[in-house]
Formats: C-alpha cells, structure tokens, sequence
C-alpha cells in the first residue's frame, strides 16, 4: 500500500513539472501572436489613412486643392516656406499623380500630402506640427532583356508598335548619330537590343541603359557595346572604334530630307533652275536644331534669303550653318557643343514650310555632307584590348542569337 502512494506522488510531481504554468501559458500566446506588416504607401502607413488619389488639374494650386481637406492658408503658408530648400511648390504640375492621407470622423482632415514627381521620385508633405517635407524614392527593379524588330516604317513608328519605351529609339538614333543616318532608314532594315528595363513593382516605368546594339541597314550589319574604360563610358564597334565621330549625320533629331545637295535645282520659291548647296530638313515648326559638333558661332543674324540663321566654326577645316530658323538660340561668340540647341526649326527668308537648310564647308568649300567620312574618335586602349574582346564576344553571342521576325513583332530571349 504504501508503494502505491508512491506511485501516485511521484506520477502527480511529474505532471506538475510538466504543466505550463498560467504565466507560461500567456508567455507562449504572445510568443506565438502573429504581428501583420503595415500596407506601407509611399513609407506611410496606408492602413491608418483615409486615401484620396488624384492628378494635379491645369491652373490648379496647392491651396485650392488642400482646402478641400480642411488644411488652412496659415499652415500651407508654412509649408511652401518650409519645403522650399526641399521642393518649391510652385513646380507642381498639372497631370501629376498625387494622395492625400487624411483622418477624421465627420470632418477629414489632411495629414500628408504626396506629389509625385515621376514615377520614381515623390515629395511628401507632413501637414501636422511643423510642416515640412522630404523627399523619397520608389525602389526600382531592374531587369535586362533582349528583343529583336524589324522596321515597317520609321524606327520610332516601329518602336511604338511593338509596345516597347520610345526612349529606345532616341537612343538607338543618339547611338548611332555618327553611323547611321536615321531620315534614310529603309523598309526591312531591323534591330537586336539588350537594354535594361526599370519596374516598381509589376509596372514597367523606362528603360535603363542600353549595352549592346545590331542595327542591320541597307544590308550592312552595325554594332555597338558599350564600354567604360577609365570608369568614361562610351559605345564601340565590334572592332573597338568609338561610334563618336567629328559630326552628328543631321542637325534635327527626327525629320525627312525634303531637298538633298544638288548642282541644279528648280528652286519653289524662285522657280529658276540653281545651285542648292545644302541639304533641307523638314520638320514641325519649333522643332529644335542641334549643333553637329563642337565649334564657336561666328554668324548669328537675319539675312533676307536665309532667314534667321546660324553658322559654326569647327576648326580649321570645317564650317557649318543652319537655316531659315523661326528663332535662334546663341549669338556670336558662343562656343557650342555637339548637340547643343542653336535655333528652332522656321521658314523665314526664302522657304516654302518650316525646315532647316543645313550647309557644310570644308577648306572653304561647300559640300554634300552626306558623302563625307569623318575620322573617329579614341578607340579602345590597349591595356583595355583584352577585356573588351571577351566582353564584346560575350554580348555578340547574344544578339547574335535573337532571331528576328518576318514581320513588326519582338521575339524575346
């Protein structure tokens, strides 16, 4: 009997041992409580918020619009003086997005107000306290891909069509400026491009930079890689030779040859048969008009047949001058560098519509500029020769692999 009691103590120590205790237990169910992550909306906490999404409308203000959320004159006065070294409000402009976190039963009032500036970049402005602002950054992704096209029509055309960054084809015409004239782009001519592109979140925002290009015009293959040596980045050929060379192909970034170089040709204007030693680009009226290279402006006036023009010294060797201009953006004296804005496309003096006739000397001489070649700029160093040929072998394979489409459609990698 006395065996079994016992059993019974030492069977009831043990369980004591092993029953948490009430402390234990509350121990263990705040151990074990699931904590939610806040919905966090431009580094706020969104949850605790009433939202309110909109675009800024044309010729509204920043009173007019935080009025609406019981934020007084005094405090918005405050604000703009506060957030000036920040964000001058005064730069908020219509079309862009912004949210207003506000809180309240019956009257909501605005606590922050975020405008964002572009789809990376916001400004938050903290209506409480002080009233100050910072400024913060969506976090960007970014992914590298690979797409072959072929052109239909114009680049930019052929871009858009296939759902793709316009950015791409003003990069692809920067790229290129010096090899490949952009208004003579012919139908069949095609691309392979390995580009980065940027997402926040799921949402495609612009592209990055551009390593490796194959444009295949009039049945000629150009490439270009882009290299840094001595941390400069610049774009080579397959060969390692700079793509930049002495002068852009065209002064304009988009455009088409209206009239080319010619010895004899009936003038519209005149309507007499004449010399036209320049080549006219025709483009919408405003149209920017680049320098095509470095130089100083030694002409910047009005003259009766050219209109408002603008002529550039290179250096010893070569000249170059824009005209017809509806306004010009340098005067004499100014040194320009190559894709600098001079003037806006017009049709003052003697033109028909709105283009720029744009002339080239050499030794004094004018020429077709068209059929000039240009020595290019510094090629790949020797100590980086190595490199760059494992480099550009690596990114050839590449593009080299794309398979490009009978039609306008990208084939993806």
């Amino acid at each position: 009997m006395k065996q079994c009691w016992l059993v019974v103590i030492a069977a009831a120590m043990l369980f004591a041992c092993q029953s948490p205790s009430p402390q234990h237990l509350e121990s263990v169910a705040q151990d074990s409580t699931i904590v939610a992550k806040p919905n966090l909306l431009f580094g706020l906490a969104a949850d605790s918020f009433n939202l309110e999404s909109g675009t800024i409308a044309r010729n509204q203000s920043l009173s007019a619009l935080l009025a609406q959320f019981n934020v007084s004159s005094l405090q918005i006065h405050n604000l703009a003086n506060n957030a000036r070294e920040i964000f001058d409000v005064r730069k908020i402009r219509p079309g862009q997005p912004y949210t207003v976190f506000s809180q309240g039963d019956s009257v909501e009032t605005a606590h922050y107000f975020v405008y964002e500036k572009s789809a990376e970049d916001y400004v938050v402005f903290c209506l409480h306290d002080s009233c100050y602002a910072y400024t913060g950054k969506h976090p960007i992704r970014i992914e590298e891909r690979s797409v072959g096209g072929v052109i239909n029509s114009s680049l930019y055309a052929t871009i858009q069509d296939l759902n793709l960054s316009p950015t791409l084809a003003m990069e692809m015409a920067n790229i290129f400026a010096w090899t490949i004239d952009f208004y003579r782009l012919q139908k069949g001519d095609a691309f392979k491009i390995s580009f980065e592109e940027k997402y926040i979140d799921s949402t495609r925002v612009g592209t990055g930079k551009i390593s490796s290009v194959l444009f295949q015009h009039s049945g000629e293959d150009f490439y270009a890689f882009r290299y840094s040596q001595d941390s400069v980045p610049d774009y080579f050929d397959e060969n390692g030779a700079s793509l930049r060379k002495a002068f852009l192909k065209a002064p304009l970034k988009f455009s088409r040859i209206s009239s080319g170089y010619s010895k004899k040709r009936f003038h519209p204007v005149l309507k007499t048969v004449k010399a036209h030693l320049g080549t006219d680009y025709a483009a919408p009226h405003g149209t920017p008009i680049l320098a095509v290279g470095d130089g100083q402006i030694i002409n910047s006036e009005f003259k009766q047949n050219n209109g408002n023009y603008v002529k550039i010294r290179h250096n010893g060797t070569y000249d170059t001058q824009y005209l017809h201009m509806s306004k010009r953006a340098v005067k004499v004296g100014d040194f320009v560098r190559q894709g600098d804005v001079i003037g806006y496309v017009g049709s003052t003096g003697l033109a028909t519509g709105p283009h720029v006739c744009f002339r080239f000397w050499k030794n004094g001489e004018q020429i077709d500029h068209l059929k000039e070649k240009f020595p290019p700029s510094e090629p790949i160093n020797e100590a980086h020769k190595a490199d760059f040929a494992l480099y550009v072998t690596q990114l050839k394979t590449l593009l080299d692999a794309i398979q490009l489409p009978t039609d306008s459609t990208t084939v993806d990698l």
